[in-house]
């Protein structure tokens, strides 16, 4: 999830990254999902990319990448490695549960510790349906290197797991987004830049670790103006182009080649228009082809709204000026207006000074939904209405209705465990809705159970839809199935219609939903079919589920053998042929 605005690490000295030093690999911890060995950390070198006409001038930004053969260490970087782990052991030690490397990095969250080039896969049950040509694409953390001092699940560098599909057939392909963290890193031997959710713990975490890492930006190890990101978050096409997103980093460009290869093409800036960061979850119209964004940070205004013209192109920043920073990591669009929520997480550098966390929560808060109309130029126009105990990460969709606004979202109960203990926290689907007239929200429970991750058809993005389909957290973030909601029911209903549970050991991710007839305006909304990874942590086997979405019990229409295991992940996105060969 990276979310952390790179505003709060732009503040060291930069040098040319050309001025590094040329580094030599050191041994390195590898991990498996049933051990921690000591061994040497192996990569399979991604072809040699090759950037496709740009329609406009938005080729991504440039950025010297370092060697890839690196020379012996310098001195200065050896007494840095020391000094880090005099950190790691003395200072702030992975105690907590939720930021030790072994306990988080256990089982099927253990990151595969190479690359997959394409591979053929078994189809095993069934057979995959003929409009599902093209690729699903996951992101997800997968560090190259097991930390030596605390990590958050969240920390982990980008790595996407693609399925290609052409004629019922399926190829596996997983690589890193070569990000300018991940390739500097990576020929450096060893991590360079702090663990931003599990690194800033109290003062002498935050005072040392931002110490050394100015030490190593000012040494030329580490130029922050290339990015800090890891672009491990989600995926988005707009503009023609596919996106590997943190938001914590500008955008990385990838592609998928005809055989199912990954490229990373590079970071983009849209001509210098875009400054800093980028949400991971962009809204896109489905009608217009527009896409809607926005940025977060930690200094004012702490929001900044923008949108893109359906070729890329970046419209101005609207800045809204907010009362205290918030962790936004999510936010919806109705045809008339966006919509965001401030919620009691926060990210505040001040916190640190007395000895708290960068992120944590403001038990004194109220949260608030925030509505501006989605063509504003400035933020005169929003208006705020307090929500007390709604905060939710993740929203669904949101829609027009008469004079209210509607948004359906998961409420995070006991939000002060959503980063530090996630298995404690439990999310009920509200649906919220906003009469601007009478300034009055009304809320209604959808489930009871414990959900998130809920996505939608894509065509009734910002339009009033009716079924929504749910990660089912057993706890979070683990996932034992997915259910399917119908959110038109009416109040103190039960909304699940159907459900389908993985099984005994077998856990997944989030779902994704691929209309079986797209094109077809007369389609039913919920005709097509819900993708996911799948794991067995028994047999250690992962598998790709096709799930027929009208079904009662989303019967899998094909299971598809995969030839190495996918570890869990966030989000991810389809691709149909035609858009992959625009790519």
């Amino acid at each position: 999830m990276d979310a952390l605005s790179s505003s709060f690490l732009f503040t060291f000295p930069t040098r040319s990254p050309t001025t590094a030093p040329k580094l030599n690999p050191c041994i390195s911890l590898s991990v498996s999902s049933v051990r921690i060995e000591e061994g040497p950390s192996s990569h399979t070198p991604s072809k040699t990319t090759k950037t496709p006409p740009q329609p406009q001038k938005q080729t991504p930004s440039s950025y010297s990448p370092p060697p890839t053969k690196p020379n012996a260490p310098t001195l200065a970087a050896l007494i840095f490695n020391l000094f880090e782990d005099f950190i790691n052991t003395f200072v702030d030690p992975p105690l907590r549960p939720s930021v030790d490397p072994k306990r988080v990095l256990s089982n099927n969250f253990a990151p595969v510790t190479d690359e997959l080039p394409p591979t053929e896969c078994q189809v095993i049950q069934g057979s995959l349906p003929p409009c599902l040509d093209g690729a699903y694409i996951r992101n997800g953390p997968n560090p190259q290197y097991l930390p030596r001092g605390p990590y958050h699940l969240f920390d982990g560098d980008g790595m996407l797991h693609s399925i290609k599909i052409s004629k019922c057939r399926a190829v596996l392909c997983s690589r890193y987004v070569k990000t300018y963290k991940y390739t500097v890193e990576r020929d450096a031997g060893f991590p360079l830049l702090p663990n931003i959710f599990a690194g800033f713990n109290g003062l002498a975490a935050s005072v040392t670790r931002s110490a050394l890492f100015a030490a190593r930006v000012f040494w030329g190890l580490y130029n922050p103006a290339n990015g800090i990101g890891n672009a491990n978050t989600s995926l988005a096409f707009f503009g023609d182009r596919l996106y590997a997103l943190g938001e914590s980093d500008l955008p990385y460009a990838v592609r998928l080649t005809s055989d199912g290869d990954i490229e990373t093409l590079g970071r983009n800036d849209f001509d210098g228009k875009l400054f800093m960061s980028m949400t991971a979850h962009p809204k896109i119209d489905p009608d217009t082809g527009e896409t809607f964004a926005f940025r977060y940070g930690p200094v004012r205004p702490f929001l900044t709204y923008f949108r893109f013209y359906p070729n890329g192109t970046k419209h101005p920043d609207v800045p809204v000026f907010m009362t205290s920073p918030s962790l936004l990591h999510d936010f919806a669009i109705t045809k008339k207006y966006a919509v965001f929520t401030d919620i009691q997480i926060e990210m505040n550098p001040m916190k640190m000074i007395g000895g708290g966390s960068l992120v944590g929560l403001d038990h004194s808060k109220v949260p608030r939904i925030g509505i501006i109309p989605r063509y504003a130029k400035d933020d005169s126009e929003m208006r705020w209405f307090e929500v007390p105990g709604f905060n939710t990460m993740h929203t669904i969709n949101a829609w027009d209705e008469d004079d209210a606004v509607v948004m359906v979202a998961p409420n995070i109960q006991s939000p002060e465990h959503t980063l530090d203990r996630m298995e404690l926290s439990h999310a009920l689907v509200e649906k919220v809705r906003i009469d601007l007239n009478a300034g009055i929200v009304s809320r209604q429970p959808i489930s009871t159970r414990n959900l998130d991750f809920g996505v939608i058809n894509l065509a009734y993005q910002g339009k009033k839809n009716r079924f929504v389909y749910a990660a089912v957290g057993d706890p979070m973030p683990k996932i034992s199935g997915v259910v399917k909601l119908d959110v038109s029911s009416g109040e103190h209903n039960e909304s699940i219609v159907a459900s389908r549970m993985y099984g005994p050991d077998c856990l997944g991710g989030e779902p994704f939903f691929v209309a079986r007839e797209p094109d077809n305006l007369e389609a039913e909304e919920d005709d097509g079919y819900v993708l996911s990874y799948v794991h067995d942590e028994k047999t250690g086997e992962s598998r790709f589920l096709v799930m027929d979405a009208k079904s009662s019990e989303l019967d899998i229409v094909a299971a598809v053998k995969l030839p190495r295991r996918v570890p869990y992940g966030f989000h991810g996105l389809f691709l149909r042929d035609c858009d992959l060969k625009k790519l």
